[in-house]
C-alpha cells in the first residue's frame, strides 16, 4: 500500500504551486516589459522549484521558506502592478529586491546542502546548516518587515485562497502588459533598468550617487587618479561612520569612471555574507550567473571574458574578518585582482588592507573625521541654514566631525532645533542617534560593530584599554602607555588592535585617541574600571610630584611639558579619584594640589580645589587636611574661600600637632 503523503509535505506540494505560479508572473514581466531587475528572482525561483521536486527531509523548514517566498513574490508584483505608469521605483524598494534575491541564493544552497553527500557529513554539518537556515529565515522576515507582511506559523491555511491570490496577480500583470504594450510606458520602466545608472544584467539598480557630499575632494582625486592606470585595485579604509561607502559611490557615479566601464560596473554590499563562497555567490547573483554550491570559477571565469569591469565590495571587512575563513577569502580576493581587466575597489572599516593583494600605489589614507568647514557645509544641507553658528558647531563638537553622527544629529535638528538636542545629549548620549536598524542610521550600532571585530576579541584586554582612553581626551603617549603599569597583557598589542579597526587613532603628536563618539558609547556602556584607572592616577601623581620638587630648575621644563600634555586627562583621573569612599581618595587629594599648584602658576587654577571642600568635614587625616589648607590659601584669589578664619585656625591646630616646618613656613606665608 502506498505511503500516505504527510500533512507538510501536502502542503509544501501546494505552497510550491503557488511559488509556481509567482514566478510565472515574474516572468511575464521580465519577458514583456524587459524589467531585468527581476529575472535574477525568477531564474532562481524556478531553480529552487525544480529542487523542491526531490526533497525528502526537512520539509517542514522548506514548507515555510517557500511560504514566505510566495508572499515576497507577491508583494513585489503588487508593486509594479500598482505603478501602473512605468513611475521609477524607490531605492529602498530596489535595495530590498537585491536583498531578497541574495537570500534566495542561501535557501537554495541550503536545499542543495540537504539533498547531497551521506548522513554522517549532513550531521557534522549540522552547526552550519543551522546557521545557513537562520541567515535564510531572517532575510526573509526583513523581507516581510520591510513589505508590511504578517507571517502566519498554522500549517492548515487556507492554501486554496493562496492559490487564488496568485492566480488573481497573474491575470492583473496580463492586464497591465496589455495596457503598457498600447503606451509609451514599456519602454520607460525598460529604461529604469538599462541606463547609465545599471549594471548590466544586474540585480537591482546601482545605488545613487550621494546628494550631500563634501570635505573628500582630495580622496576622490587620489581614486580618479589610481583609475587612470589600467585596472587598479583599491581599498578604501576608516573607522565605522567615517563615509567610506559615499566616497565609493561618488566614485562611481563620476563621469571619468563611467565613461571608462559605462554598463560594467558592480556595486556589491558584502554586509550579508560571511565567508568566500557566500561572496562569491552574492557577485554570482548580480551576474545572474546559474545558481550552484560554489561559484567562485564561474565569477572569475564570467571576468576574464568581460569587457573592462568594476566591482566594487562595500563592507567588505564582514567576509574578510573571521580568522577561520580569512586565508580563503584573500586567496579569492587575489584571484580577482589578478584578472587584468577587472578592476577593483573595496570598502573596508579599519585600517589594513587584505595581504594577499597586490594594492595599486599610493595607498589611500584612511579616511578622518571632516573638516570643520566640510562639516558646516554637511550640517546646513541637512538642517537648513536658519540655527545659530555657535549652536551648530557645539553640536558639531559632539561628532568630532564624523560623517555619519553629523547626518543623525543634523537630521534630529532639523526636527527640533541645536538647544533641545544638545538638552537631550546630556542624558541621552549616543543613544539619541541610535534608533535606526542599521550601521547607517545607528551610531552605537556601527560603534558595536567594530568593537565585534575579531581583531578586537582576540585581543581582550584591547576593549579596557578602549575604555580607558574613553575618559582620555588628551590621549596618551607610547611613554605613558609603557611606564603607567597598566594591568593590560601586551599594550601595545592592544593599541595595534584599536588602530587596525580604527576604533582609534594616532594625532599629529603620536598620541593615541578615540573620537568623540565613540568615547561617549564607551563611557555610557563600557566604562573603564578602577582597576584600570588607579594606575594612571599613580603615574600622574608621580608626574606632578617631580614637577613641584623641580619647580624653578632647569629640568622643570620636561615635566611642563609632560603635564601640559594631559591637562584634561589629569582632571578626569582625579574627579574619579575625589570619591569619599574611593580608595586612592588621599592620593586623589595630594595630586588635586599639586596640579593646583602647576594650574596657577601659569595664571588659574582647578575647580577640583573646590570639590574638595565639600569633602573636608568628612576627612581624618590632619596632615592631608592642613596640606590642601595651605594649597587653598596660597591660591587665593582664584578660589571663593567659605569661613576663611575657622579654615585657618583648624590649620594652625593641626600643625601644633604634626610638627612640619615646611607647612609651617607655607602658614607663615
Amino acid at each position: 500500500m502506498p505511503r500516505q503523503a504527510t500533512i507538510t509535505e501536502i502542503r509544501l506540494k501546494d505552497i510550491s504551486t503557488c511559488v509556481a505560479i509567482a514566478a510565472n508572473t515574474l516572468d511575464v514581466l521580465v519577458n514583456t516589459l524587459n524589467i531585468s531587475a527581476l529575472k535574477a528572482i525568477s531564474n532562481t525561483t524556478q531553480s529552487l522549484l525544480k529542487m523542491m521536486e526531490t526533497i525528502k527531509q526537512d520539509k517542514s523548514d522548506c514548507a515555510e521558506l517557500m511560504e514566505h517566498i510566495h508572499q515576497l513574490l507577491n508583494a513585489i508584483i503588487g508593486v509594479y502592478i500598482k505603478s501602473d505608469t512605468g513611475a521609477e521605483l524607490s531605492p529602498s524598494v530596489l535595495n530590498q529586491m537585491a536583498k531578497f534575491t541574495e537570500t534566495l541564493h542561501k535557501i537554495y544552497a541550503f536545499v542543495e546542502a540537504q539533498q547531497s553527500g551521506s548522513k554522517v557529513k549532513k550531521f557534522f554539518r549540522q552547526a552550519e546548516l543551522h546557521t545557513l537556515l537562520k541567515d535564510c529565515k531572517a532575510g526573509l522576515q526583513q523581507g516581510l518587515d520591510f513589505f508590511q507582511i504578517g507571517t502566519t506559523t498554522d500549517v492548515l491555511v487556507n492554501v486554496k485562497e493562496m492559490q487564488d491570490q496568485a492566480q488573481v496577480k497573474y491575470q492583473e500583470v496580463l492586464n497591465l502588459v496589455e495596457t503598457m504594450s498600447s503606451s509609451d510606458s514599456t519602454s520607460s520602466i525598460s529604461k529604469m533598468y538599462s541606463g547609465s545608472y545599471t549594471s548590466s544584467n544586474s540585480i537591482s539598480m546601482l545605488p545613487a550617487e550621494p546628494n550631500i557630499f563634501h570635505g573628500r575632494d582630495l580622496e576622490l582625486t587620489e581614486i580618479l587618479n589610481l583609475f587612470n592606470q589600467d585596472n587598479p585595485r583599491v581599498a578604501i579604509l576608516g573607522a565605522g561612520g567615517m563615509g567610506k561607502t559615499s566616497l565609493a559611490r561618488t566614485a562611481l557615479h563620476h563621469e571619468q569612471i563611467t565613461t571608462k566601464y559605462q554598463q560594467n560596473r558592480f556595486f556589491i554590499t558584502c554586509d550579508t555574507v560571511s565567508d568566500n563562497v557566500e561572496l562569491a555567490g552574492l557577485i554570482g547573483a548580480h551576474l545572474e550567473l546559474k545558481p550552484g554550491k560554489d561559484l567562485t570559477q564561474s565569477v572569475l571565469n564570467h571576468f576574464m571574458h568581460a569587457p573592462p569591469s568594476l566591482l566594487i565590495l562595500d563592507n567588505l571587512e564582514t567576509p574578510w574578518e573571521p580568522i577561520k575563513s580569512r586565508k580563503e577569502m584573500e586567496e579569492f580576493l587575489s584571484l580577482l585582482a589578478d584578472i587584468p581587466s577587472l578592476a577593483l575597489l573595496v570598502t573596508m572599516r579599519g585600517a589594513e588592507r587584505p595581504a594577499k593583494v597586490q594594492w595599486t600605489r599610493p595607498f589611500l589614507l584612511p579616511l578622518g573625521p571632516l573638516p570643520q568647514e566640510a562639516a558646516r557645509k554637511m550640517f546646513i544641507d541637512i538642517a537648513d541654514d536658519k540655527h545659530s553658528m555657535e549652536e551648530v558647531d557645539q553640536v558639531l563638537d559632539l561628532t568630532d566631525n564624523m560623517p555619519l553622527a553629523i547626518g543623525l544629529l543634523a537630521h534630529l535638528v532639523d526636527m527640533e532645533d541645536c538647544s533641545t538636542i544638545l538638552s537631550r545629549w546630556e542624558t541621552e548620549k549616543t543613544s539619541l542617534i541610535s534608533e535606526g536598524h542599521d550601521r547607517r542610521s545607528n551610531l552605537e550600532l556601527s560603534i558595536s560593530l567594530s568593537l565585534s571585530s575579531p581583531r578586537i576579541t582576540s585581543m581582550p584586554f584591547s576593549q579596557d584599554l578602549l575604555a580607558l582612553l574613553s575618559m582620555l581626551p588628551d590621549g596618551l603617549s607610547d611613554v605613558e602607555l609603557r611606564q603607567s603599569k597598566f594591568p593590560i597583557k601586551d599594550v601595545f598589542g592592544c593599541k595595534t588592535a584599536l588602530l587596525r579597526t580604527a576604533l582609534a587613532y594616532t594625532d599629529g603628536n603620536t598620541r593615541l585617541k578615540v573620537l568623540v563618539p565613540v568615547r561617549e558609547y564607551m563611557g555610557k556602556y563600557s566604562p573603564p574600571t578602577d582597576l584600570m584607572i588607579r594606575p594612571l592616577l599613580a603615574h600622574f601623581h608621580e608626574l606632578l610630584e617631580s614637577y613641584v620638587t623641580a619647580w624653578g630648575k632647569e629640568s622643570g621644563a620636561f615635566p611642563i611639558a609632560r603635564i601640559t600634555s594631559n591637562y584634561t586627562n589629569i582632571q578626569n583621573i582625579l574627579r574619579c579619584g575625589l570619591q569619599l569612599e574611593h580608595p586612592d581618595i588621599a592620593k586623589s587629594i595630594y595630586c588635586t594640589c599639586d596640579f593646583n599648584s602647576f594650574t596657577r602658576r601659569f595664571g588659574h587654577a582647578t575647580v577640583l580645589m573646590e570639590d574638595i571642600s565639600h569633602l573636608l568635614p568628612f576627612l581624618h587625616d590632619q596632615r592631608l587636611k592642613t596640606h590642601f589648607i595651605v594649597e587653598l590659601f596660597i591660591s587665593f584669589g582664584f578660589h571663593s574661600i567659605s569661613h576663611p578664619e575657622m579654615l585657618i585656625a583648624q590649620a594652625l591646630d593641626y600643625l601644633k600637632c604634626l610638627s612640619d616646618p615646611e607647612l609651617e613656613c607655607f602658614m607663615a606665608l
